[in-house]
């Protein structure tokens, strides 16, 4: 296939009622995709089963699935340009929770707007959900990383294979011994007195290239015959971050810290910053303690003055360039 031929979305549901809202969705031929590039829907149910294992095997998915609300309604597409704008542009005709996956996403999406294809072996998916308070929007990309680390874990727990331990690197990658091996993109608007949130998450699984994956990582770890499948990592994301979501919604980021923090990378780090004073740009170290409210880093000088970090917005590298504010 290539960039100029149509889209192929395929949908699926969980229970019969996520099963006619999908024929409904083809029939209505309700879906688009941005600047109304060609598109072909089809139900699941009239498809045959992949037999090509880089295929998304929606029913393996499905059926690991325990969630009442998330990931139920799936889309899967064999090559798209990008999951996140599936999901965000279709926003309003999709159940809240909707997942979109795809096999070869060629114009994915990260931060800076920046465009890339993704090789397959890769998880690449984005899903929905909704919010109201605006204050807490900014943190839900913290519980998003946080349930892919503790959904990683899940799997090797549950299969009796080594723990791979994928830290998260504020704000929104995930980094397996040293290299990045996922990341994470959240993005909201506003309509009708609520956020509707896109969350998209890549996730390298089995391509060794551009750095590592994760079953490379395992092979060296044992010498049990084991790979760990894209369609047992989605289900135990959306299963472990419904819960998490749903405390974080109830109770705020707080309950979630210190499992945030055992799985993060920053506790102690001590980084360079960069403040005027008389007009002149001087740096200076400060340690990383934790996060603001606000979801900015939380940092002391070594004048012991508290300051929350910002990323100055001209490196793509967070940890470059950071801005401190002072704490009163």
């Amino acid at each position: 296939m290539d960039s100029q031929s149509p889209c192929l979305l395929v949908l699926c549901g969980k229970s019969s009622a996520e099963k006619e809202l999908a024929k409904s969705l083809k029939e209505s031929k309700a879906l688009k995709l941005p600047d109304n590039a060609e598109l072909e829907v089809v139900l699941h149910s009239d498809t045959e089963t992949p037999v090509d294992e880089n295929c998304f095997r929606s029913n393996l998915f499905l059926s690991s699935l325990l969630t009442t609300r998330f990931g139920r309604f799936l889309i899967w597409s064999p090559w798209l340009p990008s999951t996140h704008d599936v999901v965000s542009h279709n926003f309003c005709e999709l159940p809240i929770g909707a997942t979109c996956v795809a096999d070869v996403p060629f114009k994915g999406r990260g931060r800076s707007k920046n465009l890339w294809e993704s090789p397959r072996g890769c998880l690449m998916f984005s899903f929905t959900t909704q919010m109201e308070d605006g204050r807490v929007v900014p943190l839900v990309q913290y519980v998003v990383c946080l349930a892919m680390t503790e959904a990683i874990n899940d799997v090797c727990h549950k299969n009796g294979i080594p723990y791979l331990h994928v830290r998260i690197k504020w704000p929104n990658d995930l980094y397996l011994n040293g290299l990045k091996v996922g990341g994470i993109l959240c993005t909201s608007t506003y309509r009708s007195k609520k956020f509707n949130v896109s969350a998209g998450i890549g996730l390298n699984i089995d391509n060794e290239q551009p750095t590592t994956c994760l079953n490379a990582v395992l092979q060296k770890l044992t010498s049990v015959s084991y790979q760990l499948w894209r369609e047992d990592i989605l289900a135990a994301f959306f299963n472990k971050f419904e819960n998490l979501f749903d405390l974080f919604i109830n109770k705020g980021f707080q309950p979630l810290e210190q499992l945030y923090y055992e799985a993060w990378l920053h506790s102690g780090q001590r980084v360079i910053v960069q403040e005027e004073d008389d007009n002149q740009l001087i740096e200076k170290i400060v340690t990383i303690q934790g996060l603001t409210s606000s979801g900015y880093l939380l940092a002391v000088g070594e004048d012991s003055q508290m300051c929350e970090l910002h990323p100055d917005g001209n490196s793509f590298d967070f940890f470059k360039g950071l801005v401190r504010r002072k704490l009163t």
